[in-house]
């Protein structure tokens, strides 16, 4: 009996299996196996094979196709077959549509037309900035390069001119694969940060005094999701609370923290890096930082703090 490991061209013996793991391969007298990737397809696991001889397990990419050109999405999709770890989530025949399904369905990715009827994919991507949505990768596809320049500056990954070429897509593909690497790694090192603090003797915890509606409310500093000023008045926000303190400055709110807790991001901002939900990469190379409050908000991380904050994360 044989299995067929789908990409690969080749047949191994389904009786040199172990469970799970792609180290049969190098079993009963199959001493090289090409470099690439394989689908076992007794289970649908994608590995990513070395000449080393080592398996691990690639991440999916959940993908959505923008294009108002039928023949181009079904060209695209033909080509997408050869990637099995790329999941297509998703078509849009517009870039109303492409707005719609983004938020809808949250994809890795987004291979996005230019050149669209109504909506373009500029403006697509600016649509998604104004309603506040978490972006995914983009990968811009054009009959043109002379759209090349304006790809980047909106922070493309990559852009790709049509008919497609399986080897330019490919590129792209693992330029992806890189940057979703790297997104993971970084929020990794910010939980660990976390438990890090988490871990630290606890400090005698300070109260502050909230004015809420007609109360005052007595405040435990840890319970402080982020504080923010606007025309000179401080607001305190925690889970269950929003109000204003008596503090006349950011400055004089945060000297009465704890320093390795609360952070300065931005002139307006301070916020209790225990109650970060998720970093979120925003335009042009900056970032926001979403908190766990209600409503998670979104923080801006001004231009001076960012730098702390890749040197922090390695972003």
């Amino acid at each position: 009996m044989v299995t067929q490991l789908k990409g690969s061209g080749r047949e191994f013996p389904m009786d040199l299996a172990t469970r799970g793991d792609p180290a049969w391969l190098r079993g009963g007298g199959i001493s090289r196996v090409p470099a690439g990737w394989y689908t076992d397809s007794r289970n649908g696991t994608v590995w990513i094979w070395t000449q080393a001889g080592t398996g691990r397990h690639r991440m999916k990419i959940s993908a959505l196709i923008a294009d108002d050109e039928q023949p181009a999405r079904d060209e695209l999709l033909y080509l997408l077959k050869n990637f099995p770890d790329v999941e297509i989530v998703g078509q849009g025949k517009n870039g109303v549509e492409a707005v719609s399904l983004v938020r809808e369905l949250n994809p890795n990715l987004v291979f996005l037309d230019v050149q669209m009827p109504g909506l373009d994919g500029f403006g697509v991507i600016k649509k998604l900035l104004d309603r506040r949505t978490t972006l995914p990768y983009f990968i811009f596809v054009t009959a043109y390069d002379h759209y090349a320049v304006r790809a980047f500056e909106v922070n493309a990954v990559d852009y790709l001119l049509k008919p497609i070429e399986r080897n330019r897509l490919e590129k792209a593909l693992q330029r992806v694969r890189g940057m979703m690497e790297a997104s993971e790694a970084a929020f990794q090192k910010l939980d660990r940060l976390v438990h890090m603090i988490e871990d630290r003797p606890a400090l005698p915890s300070s109260k502050l005094v909230v004015k809420s509606g007609s109360r005052l409310v007595l405040v435990d500093s840890s319970d402080i999701i982020y504080a923010t000023i606007e025309d000179g008045v401080i607001s305190i926000v925690t889970k269950d609370l929003e109000g204003q303190s008596n503090f006349r400055t950011v400055e004089e709110l945060q000297g009465n923290l704890d320093p390795n807790i609360f952070w300065r991001v931005h002139r307006s901002y301070l916020v209790n890096i225990n109650r970060i939900k998720e970093v979120v990469p925003w335009f042009k190379s900056s970032y926001q930082l979403k908190m766990q409050d209600r409503r998670e908000t979104e923080i801006p991380v001004s231009r001076a703090q960012t730098r702390k904050l890749r040197e922090l994360l390695n972003l």
